[in-house]
């Protein structure tokens, strides 16, 4: 399938127009938050912009008058907000551009990756694509103790993919024109995330909040895989998908969390079992006849631990609901102001009464040095051979796994905007059931173009005298 070359440009624009029109590599070390009152001078609204010693030294005065935190819990700095309520470790760089329009802090980050994907063996497929995904975040203070968080994402792949989405070996999940997808990712919904959050302090440690979306992300696993730094260069969704965070476009989400600090949170949600249906350009009915509930723990700023349950009904509807379980670790450690290294491992469990106990085992890794970056995704998932279109012994459960290694590295920046070339390769295993469908030792590559915000450095730095930091790439 041949991508919409025309949606493809617009996105692409889309992204040059939001980003600064400042590169935002520069460093700025010395500058420390001001302890006075904004300046008359600082009161306009703009844009935070990273080249100029008096420009940043307004924007830094305009800033001491508002907490640098996460759109959803004013306790927790922003570099520790993940997709949903989800967290990141604190120690999280930040990919994205900020403005600054009266009251009101803004956020836009995303990715577009132009692409080319060979999926080899019998059942792959070949295309040029651009997977992609935007974001805008905007927050404000709502009296001494409260915040008011709003956030909107939106993906092109309906347009850039088609309704049935691009090959991937081994993927399942969602349908198209009432059949299943099988060696192949769907397309993500125009509208991925619609929410509204309110967040207070009830204490100096003890704060909590209020979060709804239509759609949005309940309270279920990891942040989802496209806002973990460990696969920010992998343009493929895991094969494991829908066993670790299917549930990232919910349409319709309610969650109410507490949390401790910025080093436990314990929330509970109640959603939508039933998950997008095939037309991504709209709206699915809100059902709330499901729940989930997560434990968050950040022993350190550098680790999120989370462990995670919900119950979900009816999400492929077909008359089976699932039982999730869900555990995970994400590290990351900033070496330099723009080196880093994260890593992020995820066990995850679908529970049916078709194929019983399914088993996900997932572990990623990216290491950032200067321009380049190498990364691996490894998984291992269980899935039922009817997952898988087979139906030999539907509802045997068979292991499979897929191995990618990749590099990227980037060729430029322009007005705050990276532009990364990379490629990636991926071996799979086959059971020797599955191995007449597939081929016994298939492979698959690619190579791509992504753009996406510039790295903003330093910014932890700047942001704690005014307790807290700015935001991640979710």
């Amino acid at each position: 399938m041949k991508p919409n070359l025309f949606f493809t440009a617009l996105w692409v624009s889309l992204i040059l127009v939001a980003a600064p029109p400042v590169r935002s590599q520069e460093t700025h070390q010395g500058h420390q938050m001001p302890d006075t009152a904004k300046k008359s001078d600082a009161k306009k609204s703009g844009e935070m912009n990273m080249s100029g010693e008096a420009d940043s030294t307004v924007k830094m005065d305009q800033m001491s008058g508002m907490r640098m935190n996460s759109s959803v819990l004013l306790a927790v700095p922003m570099s520790q907000g993940g997709s949903g309520t989800s967290w990141h470790p604190e120690s999280s760089p930040m990919y994205m551009a900020m403005f600054m329009p009266g009251a009101w802090m803004l956020g836009v980050h995303g990715n577009l990756a132009l692409r080319y994907t060979n999926q080899g063996g019998p059942r792959g497929g070949r295309v040029f694509d651009a997977p992609n995904w935007g974001m805008l975040m905007a927050q404000r203070p709502l009296g001494s103790n409260g915040q008011l968080g709003l956030r909107a994402m939106i993906s092109l792949d309906r347009l850039t993919e088609g309704g049935n989405g691009y090959p991937l070996l081994l993927a399942s999940g969602e349908t198209w024109q009432g059949e299943r997808l099988i060696d192949r990712q769907h397309p993500h919904d125009f509208f991925s995330e619609l929410s509204v959050s309110y967040s207070g302090r009830f204490s100096e440690s003890v704060s909590g909040f209020i979060y709804l979306g239509y759609p949005g992300e309940p309270a279920l696993g990891a942040p989802a895989f496209m806002h973990r730094l460990s696969a920010m260069n992998i343009p493929d969704a895991p094969i494991g998908h829908h066993w670790q965070d299917a549930t990232h476009i919910t349409f319709g989400v309610a969650t109410i969390g507490v949390a401790l600090s910025n080093k436990v949170q314990l929330e509970g949600s109640i959603f939508t079992g039933r998950e997008p249906d095939e037309e991504r350009l709209g709206f699915d009915t809100p059902r709330f006849d499901s729940y989930s509930a997560r434990l968050s723990y950040n022993p350190i700023k550098e680790l999120a631990l989370q462990t995670s349950y919900g119950y979900t009904k009816d999400p492929e509807g077909e008359g089976v609901d699932v039982r999730k379980t869900n555990a995970s670790a994400i590290y990351t450690a900033r070496i330099s102001e723009s080196d880093w290294w994260s890593g992020t491992l995820i066990w995850s469990a679908n529970d049916d009464v078709e194929a019983g106990f399914q088993n996900s085992v997932h572990l990623e890794s990216q290491y950032t040095f200067s321009t380049n970056a190498v990364y691996t995704r490894l998984e291992l998932v269980e899935k039922a051979q009817h997952e898988l279109g087979v139906f030999i012994e539907p509802d045997k459960k068979e292991l499979v796994g897929a191995y990618t290694l990749g590099y990227s590295r980037r060729i430029f920046s322009e007005g705050g905007v990276d532009v990364n070339l990379g490629a990636q390769g991926t071996i799979y295993t086959i059971p020797e059931t599955l191995s007449p469908f597939y081929g016994k030792s298939p492979a698959s590559f690619q190579v791509y173009l992504t753009l996406r915000p510039s790295l903003m450095l330093d910014m932890m730095t700047m942001g704690r005298s005014a307790s807290g930091t700015m935001n991640h790439t979710h």
